[in-house]
């Protein structure tokens, strides 16, 4: 241990003394996990940020019902083109199937005007919900309250306000009981949603949510719904959905070697497809970065080489005091690994340190992961080794007698 200490604190003295040809000797290190920190900070916040929308909006013990499933191709673009509306009708045949689904709202969404004395807001998100929404995580009221089944089955004009649009319209004045206009209909606020904050530079929180009858009586009936259905226990989503399944295929009068005119998701499917389609051009990303670790690891092996011949006379010097091959081989490789660290680490703080500024200055969102520290200064400690065993068995070869000769 106090052997390793020491090759440690000599690596550091000559890095220390010749502290130019240090930083350029590892400055490929530097910029290659400098890259590859910012990169994998970025693709940790994008897919954080996505996981959680998509758990938000479907939420992570429910599935969703849709009038048309997931479109991969023009083929499946032109087969669910003509999929028959989805209605109420189908929320109660869901419903009503079996015990496995306990709940089935339905839900529709447009943008429009809403407005409260001169302040007019555009393009906020109106949604229709069913009586059964408040049995979904995804509603909440951190002001005020819910709308009580009652109201959304009589299609009262209440609704709840998202935060930003609480915000906007009434500044420090509670909005609750205050009435504003949607696209030009009077509805009495009854609660506020708590902040969901803004993702991709988008507000998560410039929305409204009113009772389903009073949206279809501002837009019109005839639209799709979409479909949120809750299983008894989150173990048992996949029978439910199969339920769900029968149960639409039953009320739509589907034979059995018909396809199906919906489509169900969850938030895993979403999620999987993510994944899906990124992973190769985020692997990619990472592999065009990561050659440049190659580079370093490169320069790393020629300056070691000529640090070796600079050092011959101490080499054999060391040698013919009774330095064995294995504490000249070491002597190198700590040099070389503590070299390529230092470069890691350095790497790792600017790394983290552009993806924080990128997210300040740009909608991107950046998370550093413990994991990818400890990848960073791993993989540059392994490019010291690789790179370093060349130049340390050289060392260790060397002849003493020719080496104490040699100029």
């Amino acid at each position: 241990m106090n052997q390793l200490f020491d090759s440690v604190v000599i690596s550091l003295r000559a890095i220390w003394a010749n502290k130019l040809r240090s930083f350029m000797t590892v400055l490929g290190n530097i910029v290659a996990v400098t890259s590859i920190v910012t990169v994998v900070s970025l693709i940790q916040g994008l897919n954080a940020t996505v996981s959680d929308l998509i758990v938000s909006d479907i939420g992570a013990d429910s599935f969703t019902i849709v009038r048309r499933g997931i479109v991969r191709s023009e083929e499946d673009e032109e087969r669910t083109r003509n999929h028959p509306l989805l209605t109420m009708r189908e929320a109660n045949a869901v419903r009503n199937f079996g015990d496995k689904i306990v709940s089935v709202m339905g839900t529709a969404g447009r943008n429009a005007t809403v407005s409260y004395s001169t302040t007019e807001l555009e393009n906020i998100q109106i949604s229709g919900v069913t009586s059964e929404y408040g049995n979904f995580s995804n509603y909440n009221a951190e002001q005020g309250r819910l709308m009580t089944p009652t109201e959304v089955e009589r299609s009262r004009p209440v609704a709840i306000l998202g935060w930003e649009v609480a915000d906007r319209l009434f500044g420090q004045t509670t909005p609750l009981d205050k009435v504003i206009r949607i696209a030009g209909v009077q509805f009495r606020v009854v609660g506020v949603s708590k902040k969901r904050g803004a993702a991709f530079g988008q507000s998560q929180d410039a929305f409204a949510i009113i009772p389903l009858g009073a949206y279809m009586r501002l837009f019109g009936a005839r639209q799709s719904l979409t479909l949120l259905a809750k299983p008894g226990t989150p173990e048992t989503i996949d029978e439910a959905m199969d339920d769900a399944t029968v149960a639409l295929r039953v009320a739509r009068r589907l034979k059995p070697a018909e396809p199906d005119n919906f489509g169900l998701l969850t938030s895993d499917t979403l999620l999987g497809l993510y994944a899906q389609a990124t992973n190769g051009i985020f692997a990619v990303l990472v592999g065009i970065v990561a050659m440049s670790l190659l580079v370093g690891g490169i320069v790393i092996m020629n300056i070691m080489l000529m640090v070796v011949s600079e050092r011959t006379r101490e080499i054999g010097l060391r040698k013919a005091l009774g330095a064995k091959r294995r504490d000249i081989m070491s002597q190198v490789l700590t040099e070389s690994i503590t070299l390529s660290t230092f470069g890691g680490i350095v790497g790792i703080l600017l790394g983290f340190t552009f993806a924080m500024l990128l997210a300040a200055v740009t909608p991107l969102p950046a998370t550093l992961e413990i994991w990818s520290v400890v990848l960073g200064v791993a993989v540059t400690a392994a490019v010291g080794l690789f790179f370093g065993a060349y130049p340390a068995a050289r060392a260790a070869a060397l002849d003493p007698i020719e080496a104490l000769r040699r100029e």
